[in-house]
């Protein structure tokens, strides 16, 4: 009997992602903008992405030819039991499979898994859009061409178990407006983001500023989830480490408080979306944190209960009631997801495996055993339940 027939019910992965083609970002771009958006350049016989000019070494290998094993850190993520220098993890490579690049491919990777369907994310997509920033508008030309790459390549709804999510940047208001119709036009059942705010051609701006209120209204008017995955968010680190998406462990074996960005950047992104009052003023917006992990939601909850007792009459109805309304949480896997349900509500927690990746589980099944102090309404809910929900569109 398979895990999912055991359980009774599906099991759908909200956090896969592809490994992009060589052509994805240059398909649709115009050849002429390519020395200001992105190109290929060969370096000591390996190819690196240039973007807006400068060679990115955010990834080792771009193209993805050989790969790492999917989950290859899986035991550094436990805690490294046998004390092994990371970099070990990534000794062994395979060929590219089928499967992170073909959407009929990945499907016999699901029923090999015994998945039902899952979310789909960019790799490189996700950390291309701050070695852009200086330029907006090549921003939206290089995620305008990437998003029809997307849809071209995988669509954005395969077979309705595949679920591409098309990349929004707010680097531009009317861009991203442009393009949420179009992605809506196209099928899209959820959209993706990075939690940052962008870099305007008025400069940097909070995400929730009211200059991109015609995005989220759209997005609220629409009722499509805003998914917000861990990406190159530009935290700077301050000085204490060199800022930049380059591997956390690029300087040997020690640790780098780089290894905390990404919960940094979804604890400002969300509190700021309580603190700017966003669910009151789109009451029909859905947010979906994916891949931010989970460490930080005690003390968001804490400095929003905080903030609220300080400034009573500020939000018509309790924050934290707000916050457990319109968004939801998928954890890392090695999070403790007892802990995020206390906090944000079984109902809103979400399950995803990260694969192929390599920080993601070996085998996506393997969650379910981190799920054995939860009854099986609850199991189903984070398994399957919550985001299914979330790829229902809710127009008003």
């Amino acid at each position: 009997m398979s895990d999912a027939a055991a359980l009774g019910h599906p099991v759908f992965d909200a956090d896969n992602h592809y490994y992009e083609a060589l052509d994805a970002f240059t398909r649709h771009l115009d050849p002429s903008l390519g020395t200001r958006v992105i190109q290929w350049s060969e370096i000591d016989g390996r190819k690196y992405h240039v973007i807006g000019g400068r060679v990115s070494r955010a990834v080792t290998n771009p193209t993805f030819d050989p790969i790492a094993m999917p989950g290859a850190m899986y035991d550094y993520f436990r805690g490294n039991p046998d004390n092994r220098n990371p970099m070990e993890f990534l000794a062994r490579r395979e060929p590219i499979r089928p499967a992170y690049r073909d959407p009929a491919a990945r499907m016999v990777a699901l029923d090999e898994q015994g998945l039902a369907g899952c979310l789909l994310f960019p790799t490189l997509g996700m950390i291309y859009e701050e070695p852009l920033a200086h330029d907006p508008e090549a921003v939206c030309h290089l995620f305008g061409a990437f998003n029809r790459w997307m849809l071209e390549d995988w669509t954005f709804n395969y077979s309705d178990r595949i679920f591409a999510a098309p990349y929004l940047t707010l680097a531009d208001p009317a861009w991203a407006v442009e393009e949420l119709t179009w992605a809506l036009d196209n099928g899209a059942r959820t959209v993706v983001m990075r939690p940052s705010a962008p870099t305007t051609a008025l400069g940097r701006r909070s995400p929730f500023d009211t200059m991109f209120d015609g995005f989220w209204q759209l997005a609220n008017d629409a009722g499509i989830t805003v998914v917000v995955h861990a990406g190159d968010s530009g935290i700077s680190s301050n000085g204490y480490a060199v800022d930049g998406f380059a591997a956390t462990f690029s300087g040997g074996w020690k640790p780098s408080i780089k290894s905390f960005a990404i919960e940094q950047a979804i604890r400002d992104y969300l509190l700021s979306i309580v603190f700017e009052n966003m669910f009151e003023r789109f009451p029909n917006l859905r947010v979906a944190s994916v891949e931010n992990g989970a460490q930080f939601l005690p003390e968001l909850i804490a400095k929003i209960r905080s903030t609220s007792n300080k400034m009573p009459g500020y939000w018509a109805d309790d924050p934290i009631e707000t916050l457990r309304r319109h968004v939801w949480i998928n954890p890392f896997w090695e999070d403790d997801v007892n802990q995020v349900a206390d906090c944000i509500g079984p109902d809103r927690v979400i399950f995803g495996s990260d694969w192929p990746h390599i920080e993601a589980l070996p085998e996506p099944m393997d969650y379910v055993r981190e799920l054995k102090e939860f009854d099986a309404v609850e199991k189903k809910q984070i398994l399957f339940d919550n985001v299914q929900e979330l790829l229902t569109l809710r127009p008003t």
